[in-house]
């Protein structure tokens, strides 16, 4: 494969420099080529699971402007390969790449459902949502192998404790018996992202996730079992999905979902060179407008800090996108709310059940 042809089942076509990193790690042409010739492959693309061992797994979100204060993540790094993603920033902490490394090189936190426990036993701990996925997606292909989510899920259950969850795959059916089990407490939200009605678009944002066919499908079944979800049109990329915001809310909202909401993409950090070369690749005849675009939305810059105005963006063609979310949110989603989980529980499930009794 030369350098230049567009990498099958991933986002990201390369990894970009770690900035964490003195040393940098480039696949010359001339290394590519004397592969071929020599019959070998010089990258085989393969993902690779690797246990690491925290202390935590529970985190303070301190940010004012993401709507969760604490959240939690069975795995770093995310196989679903979603190009746009914040969260692979993150990866430069543990030494790796936010591009091909972050699809490919994931992390598994085998000790999250026993370092859970015993954060929500301590004496000082308040109940409080907790949020799988606040980084990356707590569903993604690595649960299927290794059930870390399950064994959380079960943990909240059992002490009776409030959990969102944030995914855009269809496997979170699998712990429908939990989410129900959860959802008779009122102890369970679910954000389920939906970026596009098109599946060619969504074969390339996001690779390796379950179809928008499953995700709308997954809505209506939760919604069936008294297990609110909100729609999270996120992100809205102009010139991508931008007008797709009414028809989003409306099949959203037609399988059950009781709110949504949206972020508009801010391509931060190592992000911006990574969607860059992407869109150059994959959409080379309209890359230059929606990145002008996306800068037009940040002051004239591919991402914004300030928090409030960052996943929100600036500017006329922000201002556009955000009439087409309030008119979404007024046409489709009226009378609707979704609801505050139940905080209450918690505090007489901490040492046991028997507590109720004494």
């Amino acid at each position: 494969m030369k350098s230049n042809e567009y990498l099958k089942g991933r986002g990201a076509q390369h990894n970009s420099h770690n900035r964490f990193l003195k040393d940098i790690h480039e696949q010359r042409d001339d290394f590519l080529e004397f592969c071929r010739l020599d019959g070998e492959e010089a990258d085989k693309n393969k993902t690779k699971y690797l246990p690491i061992f925290p202390k935590t797994i529970v985190n303070k979100v301190t940010s004012p402007d993401v709507g969760m204060h604490y959240s939690m993540n069975p795995y770093q790094g995310c196989e679903h390969g979603c190009i746009y993603c914040y969260a692979r920033n993150s990866h430069e902490f543990w030494g790796y790449s936010a591009g091909l490394d972050f699809e490919r090189q994931i992390l598994i936190k085998k000790d999250a459902p026993r370092l859970l426990e015993e954060k929500i036993k301590s004496k000082s701990w308040k109940a409080d949502t907790i949020v799988l996925s606040g980084n990356t997606d707590c569903y993604q292909p690595a649960e299927r192998e290794f059930k870390i989510t399950r064994a959380c899920l079960e943990v909240f259950l059992k002490y009776k404790h409030p959990v969102g969850i944030i995914t855009k795959n269809a496997l979170l059916l699998r712990d429908l018996d939990l989410l129900k089990e959860l959802a008779k407490d009122n102890l369970i939200g679910v954000n389920i992202s939906v970026t596009s009605l098109s599946e060619d678009t969504r074969r390339i944002l996001e690779p390796r996730t379950t179809t928008i066919k499953k995700r709308l499908e997954s809505i209506r079944i939760l919604s069936e079992n008294n297990i609110p979800v909100n729609a999270m049109l996120a992100p809205i990329i102009p010139g991508i999905n931008s007008h797709e915001i009414l028809d989003l809310a409306k099949v959203a909202s037609d399988h059950g979902a009781v709110s949504m909401a949206f972020t508009l993409v801010r391509l931060n950090g190592a992000i911006g060179q990574i969607f860059t070369d992407w869109i150059h690749k994959t959409l080379p005849d309209r890359a230059e407008k929606v990145l002008h675009q996306i800068a037009a939305c940040h002051g004239g810059s591919l991402n914004d800090s300030r928090f409030g105005v960052r996943g929100k963006g600036d500017g006329k063609i922000a201002e556009h996108i955000h009439a087409m979310v309030h008119l979404a949110k007024a046409k489709y989603f009226k009378d609707k709310t979704f609801p505050k989980l139940n905080t209450g529980l918690h505090e007489r499930y901490k040492v046991g059940q028997l507590s109720l009794f004494q």
